[in-house]
């Protein structure tokens, strides 16, 4: 197949937006005919729609699941879709059972093969072009990455056609986006993307994203400062496409008598995120180490990733083995009594979109310590908590130790108003609405 892509052909044809959203481009498969090598099903349900993501269910995925049932709690039938299998634990019985109703892309190779084969059979020139498409935006010398983008669009076109499904929406605008593009070229399916950052954002042309805002139904942003960088990188004809849906958090830490009560004596902070450079985690350390050298100070860190190894060096040399405790990975429930232990939550990011664990926190009664980037000032200020620069440790230093002083008062009124926030920008149901009158003029 690579050396047949390389053989002279026409210029790519970019596809009109009129004809991808209407399934009318000359070389288009029109309704009922095929990637499949069948007939599309006669009938099918009201409001179906296909999600896809890059790794799905993942524990830190999910709100993308809160998402899905809101949207079912909407009226609508919706298809899991997954590139690849987390290679997490699934600590959680929810994402477990997610994990039994996603369709895995690359879980079968003869799959993926016979779509190949069926796609070029029944509607080659498409899928001549969407194939230079993939190889285009995989990039030189990335020829095998652009092959298995198409692939897994073809298997997800097949599918999508089996079963009657009209819109595919996808989270992240990274390779997901990739194939949901691939997608809307081998099937009469539209598709959207919902852009969380920092990822998008620190390689705009080289994901295309551009392209994928052009070709797109909607691009859904989960801040204002999310759709503010997906303008700055889209053609302003485009923008009006580009709005704001909101992330929520888990319907359980939402409940009432979830919340978090009086904050504990013992300062014990928590902080939730994956071990990873763009977290900040060894200036958190750094300024713990500050601290409890003359104050008591516990700080739990739950998550792991590729930086674990070295931060936990960090801590040996420190000399905070009974300060700090990487705890891994864990669930929700695990997430929830941590917070109701922790005086506050903590989150140094150097690069983030907006993260649904400080609405987690919030919705819990917890003030926040994070930092000023992104789309974190939308939803955090001094009422709920600290508000620090990032990459300063002593900022990070002063907003411990206030939240160390602080009285109970002031906590439980920065909980309570944080809260209120939360429950006002970023109800399951909420949120859902906003993109259900999105999703149902496609489906």
């Amino acid at each position: 197949m690579m050396e047949m892509a390389g053989s002279a052909e026409a210029p790519l044809v970019e596809v009109p937006l009129d004809d991808v959203l209407h399934g009318a481009a000359r070389d288009r498969p029109e309704p009922g005919a095929a990637c499949t090598g069948r007939p599309a099903a006669q009938t099918e349900a009201p409001r179906r729609v296909a999600y896809l993501t890059n790794v799905y269910p993942k524990v830190s995925h999910s709100f993308i699941r809160t998402e899905i049932a809101a949207l079912e709690r909407q009226g609508f039938a919706v298809s899991r879709f997954t590139v690849r299998r987390s290679d997490q634990p699934l600590p959680g019985a929810e994402d477990r059972a997610e994990a039994e109703r996603t369709f895995g892309l690359l879980d079968n190779a003869t799959g993926l093969a016979g779509a190949v084969a069926a796609c070029f059979a029944t509607r080659p020139r498409a899928s001549w072009r969407a194939l230079r498409l993939a190889l285009r935006v995989a990039g030189a010398g990335n020829r095998l990455r652009g092959a298995a983008y198409f692939a897994e669009a073809a298997l997800l076109a097949r599918r999508l056609e089996r079963e009657g499904t009209r819109h595919l929406h996808v989270h992240f605008g990274t390779n997901p986006a990739t194939v949901a593009r691939l997608v809307a070229r081998l099937a009469p399916v539209t598709y959207s993307f919902t852009v969380h950052g920092p990822d998008e954002f620190d390689a705009p042309l080289a994901l295309d994203l551009p392209g994928k805002i052009a070709e797109a139904a909607f691009v859904a942003a989960v801040s204002s400062f999310g759709r503010g960088q997906l303008m700055r990188w889209s053609d302003p004809a485009h923008w009006s496409r580009i709005q704001v849906v909101r992330c929520a958090p888990d319907a359980a830490f939402l409940a009432e008598d979830a919340c978090a009560g009086a904050a504990p004596e013992v300062p014990r902070f928590l902080c939730v995120a994956r071990l990873s450079a763009q977290k900040g985690l060894p200036l958190l350390i750094e300024a713990v180490g500050h601290l409890a050298r003359k104050r008591q100070i516990v700080l739990d860190v739950i998550g792991d990733g590729e930086d674990r190894a070295a931060i936990e060096r960090q801590i040996d040399r420190l000399g905070l083995g009974g300060s700090v405790r990487l705890r891994g990975w864990a669930g929700p429930d695990t997430i929830r009594e941590a917070l109701k232990d922790a005086r506050a939550f903590v989150l140094p990011s150097f690069a983030e979109g907006l993260p649904v664990v400080l609405m987690e926190a919030m919705a819990l009664r917890r003030p926040v310590i994070a930092t000023a980037i992104a789309g974190i000032p939308e939803l955090v200020d001094d009422r709920v908590g600290w508000l620090i620069p990032s990459g300063s440790v002593e900022a990070i230093v002063e907003a411990l130790d206030a939240a160390c002083q602080a009285s109970p008062e002031t906590l439980r009124a920065m909980g309570a108003l944080g809260r209120r926030r939360v429950l006002a920008s970023h109800d399951p149901d909420r949120c859902a609405a906003g993109l259900a009158e999105l999703l149902v003029p496609l489906t």
